[in-house]
């Protein structure tokens, strides 16, 4: 399932390859995030031009809207998307979280009320792997409690040993209904909690792979925390992971924080960050990131960058100007494709860096150039 082809001897950056069914993902990677089965503005065309290997998808919403029943009629995501490789499904613990206001925890699972129409809902690990069964995704997240920042000591423990007993729960239902995605068998991943706290990375990170699972992720973070409590949550958790599962830092980051966690020994990385940046006119570039609606960019015949995608260097800056300025779609769209590419650009330069074991060495020269005009 999951092959560690190399190490860099400097750092703990690791290049590997996951197999699912729907395809072969190449690590470290950035899965770019379909909240709705799409990623905003683009085609799935758009996707394979960029070389995208997986994208995400979100349970929660895709539940609430159009439903599990649309979704198994129309033959699962895969189909009722039109994207053919691999797809991620998180668990709706995330999005829970985010509803703290209007939602209710038990050891039964978490009762909320929908964001669409505020009619009650429950969300139980086990109804949280059936959903995502029905998708039919490749990879399946545990159904997991994200405790907030700041988080005391105790709620914390109670989160943490909770998170386990629901991880335990999901195990149970898996065993009993080996689910699939088309022709193979789902992978599942686990997701270590423990707010800012040393030993409860620890802990759960061992509880949770004394329970073997396909892949191990690191969540809780990016919610609130400053930026060292998010690498300390990695550094406090990734020793206890097995080498020979991928690991997953959940909704990172920026393009600087992405290489310091892979070289942390992160594979898999998710952020709506490049698209939600593009829709507000804020392209990345190695010199770093540019706000194409400031004026300097008027009469500016360049593209947004020298290494930009064929699909996007056709277009002068003073275009992609005019039609943010203009309110035309297509600025967002050439903006999303381009900001995505530059991720998953910097994800192939990181493969290639480790592989020929430099990756320290790339590590330092992008950010020297990416920070130098920043502030």
């Amino acid at each position: 399932m999951f092959q560690l082809l190399h190490t860099d001897p400097k750092c703990n950056a690791r290049r590997g390859q996951l197999t699912t069914p729907h395809g072969i993902i190449e690590t470290p990677i950035f899965m770019p995030v379909g909240t709705q089965g799409s990623v905003k503005t683009l085609h799935p065309e758009d996707l394979n031009a960029m070389h995208a290997q997986i994208i995400l998808g979100n349970t929660y919403h895709l539940w609430l809207r159009p439903g599990t029943e649309v979704i198994e009629s129309l033959g699962g995501l895969h189909k009722f998307t039109t994207w053919d490789g691999p797809m991620l499904t998180d668990s709706g613990g995330f999005q829970v979280w985010s509803l703290s206001k209007i939602r209710k925890i038990s050891e039964a699972g978490v009762e909320f009320r929908s964001h669409l129409d505020g009619s009650k809902m429950m969300l139980s690990p086990e109804r949280s792997m059936e959903i995502q069964a029905i998708f039919g995704s490749d990879i399946a997240m545990l159904f997991d409690e994200c405790p907030p920042y700041p988080c005391e000591r105790k709620y914390a423990e109670q989160s943490t040993n909770l998170t386990t007993r629901w991880a335990q729960r999901c195990k149970d239902w898996i065993t009993e209904n080996q689910p699939t995605s088309e022709n193979g068998r789902q992978l599942h991943f686990g997701i270590v909690q423990g707010s800012v706290y040393p030993d409860l990375r620890e802990l759960s990170a061992r509880s949770l792979v004394d329970l073997d699972f396909d892949g191990y992720a690191i969540g809780g973070v990016s919610v609130g925390e400053p930026e060292e409590e998010m690498f300390a949550a990695i550094r406090n958790a990734e020793p206890f992971l097995p080498q020979d599962k991928p690991r997953y830092a959940m909704g990172l980051g920026t393009p600087t924080q992405l290489l310091e966690m892979i070289g942390q020994g992160v594979d898999m990385f998710d952020c709506v960050h490049p698209t939600r940046c593009a829709r507000h006119g804020l392209a990345f570039t190695p010199d770093g990131p540019i706000h194409i609606k400031n004026k300097q960019f008027e009469f500016d015949q360049s593209p947004l960058t020298n290494e930009a995608h064929p699909h996007v260097a056709r277009f002068s800056k003073a275009f992609l100007r005019h039609s943010f300025r203009a309110g035309e779609i297509i600025a967002q769209r050439v903006l999303s494709f381009h900001n995505l590419h530059f991720y998953l650009n910097l994800m192939e330069k990181s493969r290639n860096a480790i592989k020929e074991g430099r990756f320290l060495e790339f590590q330092t020269d992008f950010n020297a150039r990416y920070n130098a005009n920043q502030g």
